[in-house]
């Protein structure tokens, strides 16, 4: 027992000169042992030779890059109880997560002329998830002398997936309305997709010229099965009634045409 402490003793006494030899060795060297400032002969202060900081080429993560679509949700020819026709709605936008410019169009043509042709340009912007501000104009064409309005709205993807748009209008003269719309899309399979869909359109006063009521003008419901032979390309039967109310139904009887208006569609789905 007597010996374990001594030969443990002994090695103590060796590990503390042994590291009192180093701490001398080091200081007569004069070298810093972490840190401080590099050696005359160095090739630059921070040891970088002279190459800052960039970008490394494949690892960059382009993930903001502006994009762009076209989606013809529907055009079709539709068979309805007045007249026949064909109809539009599209849109197209063009931006990054943050900023986007949004084209609308719809519209139908019946009896050989335009009847009526909504046109919007947006600034879209987002708010919160799945949910955008839109800011801009729309222009009427068809029967009728043109409107122009300015557009607010918000458009998004409502809780259970429901896709919903509604914007409000201020157009010349005091005028104003409100539209809204809805639709969703029901998957029976990966490919056959039925979709039923809602528009209801206000306005703040009457417009003769342009054969539209103030309060509840119109409101349309529609179901539509499509077939997507891929993604971008579907054609889709369906079934469609408008309805218009109020004063609006009272020019609409002036020209001797139904409030109600059922009709069979069949058209295509696109986008690229």
């Amino acid at each position: 027992m007597k010996t374990t402490a001594l030969l443990f003793a002994g090695l103590c006494a060796v590990f503390v000169a042994s590291a009192a030899i180093a701490q001398d060795a080091m200081q007569e060297m004069d070298m810093p042992m972490q840190g401080g400032s590099a050696p005359a002969d160095a090739r630059s202060p921070d040891y970088s030779d002279g190459v800052d900081h960039g970008d490394m080429t494949g690892m960059d993560m382009p993930d903001d890059k502006p994009l762009g679509m076209l989606l013809i949700d529907r055009l079709e020819a539709f068979d309805a109880r007045d007249a026949n026709g064909t109809a539009l709605d599209a849109q197209a936008w063009y931006g990054n997560d943050a900023n986007k410019l949004w084209l609308k169009a719809e519209g139908e043509r019946s009896g050989g002329r335009l009847q009526e042709l909504r046109t919007e340009a947006l600034w879209d912007r987002p708010i919160a998830a799945y949910w955008d501000t839109q800011l801009g104009v729309r222009h009427d064409f068809g029967v009728g002398p043109d409107r122009t309005w300015a557009a607010f709205g918000v458009q998004g993807l409502a809780p259970y997936w429901f896709e919903v748009q509604a914007t409000v209008y201020v157009g010349q003269s005091g005028r104003t309305a409100l539209r809204f719309d809805s639709e969703y899309e029901l998957l029976l399979t990966q490919r056959l997709i039925l979709q039923p869909r809602i528009e209801v359109n206000f306005y703040g006063r009457n417009d003769p010229q342009r054969h539209i009521g103030s309060g509840l003008s119109d409101a349309a419901l529609g179901l539509r099965l499509r077939y997507e032979f891929t993604r971008q390309f579907a054609p889709y039967i369906g079934v469609e009634a408008e309805r218009k109310f109020g004063k609006t139904a009272d020019f609409a009887h002036a020209e001797g045409e139904s409030a109600f208006d059922p009709r069979l569609v069949a058209g295509l789905r696109i986008w690229f």
